[in-house]
């Protein structure tokens, strides 16, 4: 089935008020989420939806279509000195602004950020063609009721956003991070527990599944060294800067190898390039207490994973070959829920424990009282 396409509101308009079943894509790169072309539920591409509408560096927000890629985005902030804090991944080169509030995910460098608390205004086209609008531009405005933040991880269930204000943040002027050599999984959720609330506050902090801990920090240029050492010092054993040489037989240390090894481990984080083109991509939202647990599990399978902001999300390689209805089962039964965001369509992205409940299905028959949009409300 051909994707229908929409450049402008009227057009989203025209499309859900024909009243069959769709679901509004972009760049594409959540492809587990998106329609299969054999089924009933129609893709209506979006992605000619894009352009920034406004941009006010002095009131830290902008506002801009749904179909815009966050590369874009990014540069314009960069050369204002600004940034996206919640670190949207970057699962593709075309993912778009629309895809990152629909997925609701918070990228591994955003510990100290998360995207839902930056979505501060929302038009968007409800599921009887209308046109509706939450919150506003610039951040003082943003009252009422909170439309903004439901359209944050709605994956196109809600509406059809067609434009997006967001509060953006100065831009570190430099940043660095810090591999702590911690050992077994236990020491790195003590060594995470210990960063996080001692007196320097990191930008990311990330686990590996054998223990490792790795934090990233921002300052001033002049102060950043100073900042990075006394991070370094405050546990043990102590951090060692990330640098470009890594991975060679003698770490560098010199102020550029280390910003170099910063910015590569930090942008193929959130490429998430460790997956693999063999495994799907799998969020779940956790607790530093209930890693242990699900670490063992995924161990036991030989899985992949890593664990991401301070311990409070896992990312999960989860094989293509192997039914996803194998994680959903595993996760259903710790009480978790999570969201493939990679591989071949799915029927359901959304996996694990249901999620939502009877509130949500109110909200969903409220904005979409038709059904109009794939999959509806769990």
């Amino acid at each position: 089935m051909s994707a229908l396409v929409a450049s402008d509101v009227a057009a989203v308009q025209a499309a859900v008020r024909e009243g069959r079943p769709l679901l509004p894509v972009a760049g594409g790169t959540h492809p587990a989420s998106v329609p299969g072309p054999d089924g009933p539920v129609r893709v209506l591409d979006v992605s000619g939806l894009a352009g920034i509408v406004d941009y006010d560096p002095a009131e830290l927000t902008f506002t801009a279509r749904p179909g815009t890629p966050l590369a874009e985005i990014e540069q314009m902030l960069a050369a204002n000195g600004q940034h996206l804090p919640f670190d949207p991944p970057r699962l593709g080169p075309d993912a778009t602004l629309g895809g990152a509030v629909a997925a609701g995910v918070t990228g591994p460098g955003g510990f100290a950020a998360g995207i839902r608390d930056f979505v501060v205004g929302v038009r968007f086209v409800d599921g009887t063609g209308r046109l509706a609008a939450g919150g506003g531009r610039v951040v003082k405005n943003a009252a009422g009721f909170d439309l903004p933040k439901l359209m944050v991880g709605s994956l196109g269930r809600l509406g059809v956003m067609v434009e997006l204000s967001l509060k953006v943040f100065p831009r570190p002027e430099a940043t660095a991070s810090l591999r702590f050599p911690t050992v077994g999984l236990a020491a790195g959720l003590a060594a995470i527990a210990a960063l996080a609330r001692g007196p320097i506050t990191p930008l990311a902090l990330d686990l590996a599944a054998d223990g490792a801990v790795t934090a990233r920090v921002g300052a001033a240029a002049e102060l950043i060294a100073a900042r990075a050492e006394r991070l370094a010092r405050s546990i043990e054993p102590h951090g060692e800067p990330l640098a470009a040489a890594e991975h060679g037989p003698r770490s560098a240390t010199s102020p550029g190898e280390v910003a170099a090894g910063d910015a590569s481990h930090w942008g193929e984080a959130r490429r998430f390039a460790w997956v693999g083109d063999d495994a799907r991509l799998v969020v779940v939202p956790t607790a530093p207490r209930r890693i242990a647990t699900l670490d063992a599990e995924l161990d036991s399978r030989g899985l992949r994973r890593r664990y991401g902001l301070a311990a409070n999300v896992a990312w999960i390689a989860w094989p293509e070959a192997t039914p996803v209805a194998e994680l959903s089962a595993l996760l259903a039964a710790h009480a978790m829920s999570g969201l493939v965001l990679t591989g071949a369509p799915l029927p359901e992205p959304l996996i694990g424990a249901a999620a939502g409940g009877a509130f949500a299905r109110r909200i969903a028959g409220a904005l979409d009282p038709r059904g109009t949009f794939a999959g509806g409300s769990r």
